[in-house]
């Protein structure tokens, strides 16, 4: 019998030892990231998390990324959207609850923006090589734009939200990138608040949304709005944030070349032709990513003019840099202003527009440092 005993004691030990280090706290912030959507996840906590906790909270967001994946991508065969593209004309089709909320946000900001969001323009996307058909980086013919160019449009969509259907009234390929991305932040957002969790930051693929403080200081959470240039990624402004969503559209990353041009990856859906001015990114301050992800794309196909107009028209938080020879103009609307305060908008270097943003932008023009 006592022979046996130290043996018994050992073997008990062992499990004790083990579930005391998986309920130890972890030090804090926590950072839970990986890869996702073709881009990157990275959500940090600041709330007190055990080891335990932190692999139950990132299979929780593994889940809820899943979820949005199979719902709304394009590169998928068997997702909810791609059903959607190949159903008949003209008949409605049942959606899910989170398809159709991002369906009528894109169709809100399309209508808002007077075509510079739309979500059918995905047959453009095609052609100009950005979507998931295998093509050449190639400018295409004017015949063939021409042609594509006369089957999108946002009335070519319908979306009931109150029956949660949907239908497109003519062969067009919905496209959600512009704005399935931020609804995704929200929702692992929201996951993580329902999960009881008071101060967090998720960042997927940019596209940010943040609760409470970074630490127990009472900080704001903080990122960085990158230079628009090629090269590695510097961050030239650095915003603080408690509760609120972000989000950054620019024309200097995704891009291609052909016969000496460059065309960036944001295409204009009245002209079917990726953007050519001088804005070069727009940030938008929102209580939802994925308005402010909308919102983003719209005001950057609008460009720094009538971008800023609307932005101002909408009572938008926006936060623009456009090129000024070899340098940029930061261009902040009254609302950023009201959102930040005098003296951030101040240390940012950046001119509020409460006129035409045109002039705003050759008085702020700054070199590239």
């Amino acid at each position: 019998m006592s022979v046996w005993r130290p043996l018994w004691l050992l073997l008990l030990i062992i499990p004790l030892a083990g579930c005391s280090e998986r309920d130890r706290p972890l030090d804090s912030p926590v950072t839970l990231e990986g890869e996702t959507f073709g881009t990157f996840y990275q959500v940090t906590i600041a709330d007190s998390l055990t080891r335990r906790e932190a692999d139950e909270l990132e299979e929780g967001i593994l889940t809820e990324l899943e979820a949005v994946d199979a719902a709304m991508s394009t590169w998928r065969e068997d997702s909810e959207l791609m059903a959607f593209n190949e159903a008949p004309l003209g008949e409605w089709q049942p959606l899910s609850d989170e398809l159709v909320e991002v369906l009528a946000i894109g169709q809100s900001v399309a209508e808002a923006s007077d075509g510079a969001f739309d979500m059918t323009i995905g047959g453009l996307v095609n052609l100009w090589s950005f979507g998931p058909e295998a093509r050449p980086r190639e400018v295409p013919s004017e015949a063939t734009l021409a042609a594509r160019l006369a089957e999108i449009g946002p009335d070519s969509l319908e979306v009931d939200d109150q029956a949660f259907q949907a239908r497109r009234l003519r062969d067009v390929f919905v496209d959600l990138s512009g704005v399935a991305k931020g609804h995704a932040t929200d929702r692992v957002a929201a996951y993580l608040t329902r999960q009881e969790l008071d101060h967090y930051l998720v960042n997927l693929g940019g596209e940010v949304k943040v609760a409470g403080h970074r630490d127990t200081e009472s900080a704001p959470w903080r990122i960085g709005i990158e230079i628009p240039r090629d090269g590695p990624q510097e961050a030239q402004h650095v915003l603080p944030l408690e509760d609120i969503a972000v989000a950054t559209s620019g024309d200097y990353r995704n891009y291609f070349e052909h016969d000496g041009q460059r065309y960036s990856h944001t295409l204009d859906p009245r002209t079917g032709r990726p953007i050519d001015h001088r804005l070069a990114s727009v940030t938008v301050v929102h209580p939802s990513d994925a308005w402010a992800d909308a919102w983003a794309t719209a005001l950057l196909v609008l460009g720094e003019e009538a971008g800023m107009a609307l932005a101002r028209e909408r009572e938008l938080a926006v936060l623009m840099l456009v090129r000024q020879g070899e340098g940029w103009a930061s261009l902040a609307s009254p609302a950023f202003l009201d959102h930040f305060g005098r003296e951030a908008v101040d240390e940012l270097g950046a001119t509020v527009v409460d006129g035409p943003a045109s002039g705003m932008a050759a008085e702020a023009g700054r070199p590239l440092e």
